[in-house]
């Protein structure tokens, strides 16, 4: 795929301080950054930048604070960037505000700075156009690398890249080139699997995957509101029984088309989906899930399904867990996708998210073809929807 946006190859940054949205919403552990995998998705633009002779300001948000809130604070973040960069990254008090600009102002080349959380200030997600005057104060250059939130219209996003001259940095185009390649011109068979918690928040991912997918293969407890829909027994999983209907449009359109829908043919079912229910786990065919327990993975024959598919797959996408698997007992099925993507030939591209955390948990993230570091920005990207971050950066 052809990526038509300007990005930093077609910048001149030398002598100029360039204002570069990141998505450092990473999780902390006592202070202390638990999961760096966005920080160093970043790396390759920040270094380019660096090298290229700018003065870098970074913003981004953390969590969903209401107001300044200190355990929020992206010092801890910069900390970790400072460590894998090199070098140290001082943080802003704020990310807005005269004091800002003053340190902006009096950034040099190869400087890097980093603006506080800029979701301290409730205008950032109205995307208030005074905000995002105030954030580009200073700057002469925007860059978008944060493909995490190229989904939001919000100041840091699209507001600023209105006001000054704005690019993509290397990890956006990454991610629409890897994602948008996969859509275009996949190589067949192509397999989706797309699992998590609710069929309600994939409904349109699942429909427009169906005429571009060979084979839809759903899990988790997306998965129960299908074999609800079909009658099946699922005793006291998490299921959502109000969309039995969509669910049954998505079944037709996959049997109209000629497609292979994969559910489970049998599950791991226990009495709870926390690690005491392991002891009483047990695996039933999915016509006979007794009435007091819940479905919390898939079972070994629907695995055998899932190897057969993967092995013959040249395109594999996947979203989503197939089982609770936060917890080691039902985190079989989830761990073998991994596995399988991991040694299979076929272009693998994993949709952000929790299954990004569980190839990073299985240490095999660097064997798939692309770990996406957005999970509703790729899932909108898939099912047609225009990013805003994306689309307020100039053609080339």
């Amino acid at each position: 795929m052809t990526f038509d946006k300007r990005t930093i190859r077609d910048a001149d940054v030398r002598g100029k301080r360039v204002l570069v949205r990141v998505d450092f919403n990473v999780p902390l552990d006592k202070g202390d950054v638990a999961d760096d995998t966005r920080i160093r998705a970043a790396l390759p633009t920040l270094r380019a930048l660096l090298d290229g002779g700018a003065a870098v300001g970074l913003v981004s948000h953390l969590g969903r604070p209401k107001g300044r809130d200190a355990k929020l604070s992206l010092a801890p973040v910069a900390k970790r960037l400072g460590e894998l960069i090199g070098k140290p990254v001082r943080v802003l008090d704020d990310s807005v505000g005269g004091e800002v600009e003053k340190a902006v102002r009096a950034m040099k080349p190869g400087d890097l700075v980093m603006l506080e959380n800029v979701r301290f200030h409730a205008e950032e997600e109205k995307n208030d156009p005074a905000f995002a005057k105030q954030l580009a104060s200073g700057f002469d250059l925007y860059v978008n690398d944060a493909f995490g939130t190229a989904h939001r219209a919000h100041a840091s996003t699209e507001g600023v890249a209105h006001l000054l001259p704005a690019y993509a940095g290397l990890l956006l185009e990454k991610e629409l080139v890897a994602l948008g390649g996969m859509l275009d011109q996949p190589q067949h068979p192509f397999v989706a699997i797309i699992g998590g918690a609710k069929v309600s928040t994939k409904m349109d991912v699942l429909r427009s995957l169906v005429p571009r997918v060979d084979t839809l293969a759903i899990g988790g407890g997306m998965a129960n509101t299908f074999l609800l829909a079909m009658g099946r027994p699922i005793g006291r999983s998490l299921a959502e029984p109000d969309k039995q209907t969509e669910a049954r449009r998505v079944t037709d359109e996959i049997e109209a088309d000629g497609k292979e829908l994969l559910l489970p043919l049998d599950v791991v079912a226990a009495p709870s989906a926390d690690a005491e229910g392991a002891s009483g786990a047990a695996i039933y065919d999915v016509d006979e899930v007794p009435s007091n327990l819940a479905i919390v993975d898939i079972g070994p024959r629907t695995i055998e399904r899932y190897v057969a598919v993967i092995k013959s797959a040249k395109t594999i996408f996947w979203n989503g867990p197939v089982g609770v698997f936060e917890v080691p007992a039902f985190a079989t099925g989830t761990r073998r996708i991994a596995e399988l993507m991991a040694t299979s030939d076929a272009t693998t591209v994993v949709g952000g998210g929790e299954s990004v955390q569980a190839v990073e948990k299985a240490g095999l993230a660097d064997k798939m073809t692309h770990v996406s570091t957005g999970g509703g920005a790729s899932l909108e990207l898939i099912e047609g929807k225009a990013l805003p971050g994306v689309a307020a950066i100039p053609d080339r």
